[in-house]
């Protein structure tokens, strides 16, 4: 069953260079001292990631937002949830601006060097997303020579320019601005996460937006920790693996993508 949980406080959704100003270094944990699990953990998102993280009815809500929750009550802290644009999460747990981070971020080899991930609690891959009316893409192969929308710092981003022959990036730091650069004609499709362009193509864009081609680039999302911290990151890990044995995961998944995952079993076995 999900847990009630009243622990996350917001912070404030402010930029991360401005939270670095008004925020002790290691966010607000307090361990009292050398190892241990802290009281409290800086968290941070970026709520714009319809559906796994959002603001609705002047609360931060989703996906991602149910799961650290749940791991949070497991472990035993509290969660100050600060929120910050998506290219400004890695750095600021290299500074100790933050000690968690939650926000589908990719665990990829480069990220991997500088923070530490738990077991992928997520499995996404990247889709195209193009006007209703346009015919002409049908896949990633017809996206040479054509203005990609993504989001600025993401792996999607790094595809364009790494696999695409004479694509232009256009990045943005606002998820909504991607699909809008499309509607408005400024991009020629977007290609970004699976899950939120399939989201937002089935409610905002449905009218305007369509999604065309495979999936692309299999991606395991993980919650990232500020390196260091190896007894919470085990302990984190111990959590996630509990709650997809229990249910609560499941749970969890289903409330926001209205069905289980089909992978469910496969993460249970990363999870181990």
């Amino acid at each position: 069953m999900i847990k009630s949980n009243h622990r996350t406080r917001a912070i404030a959704a402010l930029g991360v260079t401005t939270l670095a100003l008004g925020l002790a270094a290691c966010g607000d944990s307090d361990d009292g001292g050398e190892g241990g699990i802290a009281d409290t953990y800086t968290v941070a998102s970026d709520t714009s990631f319809v559906p796994f993280e959002f603001e609705e009815d002047g609360e931060y809500v989703g996906f991602d937002i149910d799961i650290i929750n749940a791991i949070a009550d497991e472990v035993g802290f509290e969660v100050d949830l600060a929120t910050t644009n998506f290219d400004g999460i890695i750095p600021g747990l290299q500074t100790g601006t933050f000690d968690i981070a939650i926000a589908g971020i990719t665990i990829t080899e480069d990220r991997a060097q500088t923070v530490d991930f738990t077991n992928p609690y997520y499995k996404s891959g990247l889709r195209i997303g193009v006007a209703a009316d346009n015919t002409e893409i049908q896949g990633v192969e017809d996206l040479e020579g054509k203005r990609v929308a993504s989001r600025l710092g993401s792996t999607s981003a790094a595809y364009i320019e790494e696999n695409i022959e004479g694509a232009t990036a256009n990045t943005y730091e606002q998820l909504d601005q991607m699909y809008l650069s499309v509607e408005g004609g400024g991009s020629d499709a977007v290609l970004y996460d699976a899950p939120n362009v399939e989201y937002y193509i089935l409610t905002t864009g449905e009218d305007s937006l369509k999604v065309v081609g495979d999936l692309l680039e299999a991606q395991d999302y993980g919650i990232a920790v500020a390196q260091g911290n190896d007894e919470l990151l085990a302990a984190m890990n111990e959590a996630l693996a509990g709650m997809i044995e229990d249910g609560t995961y499941a749970e969890i998944f289903e409330k926001w993508f209205g069905s289980e995952p089909e992978w469910l079993d496969e993460l249970a076995e990363s999870a181990s």
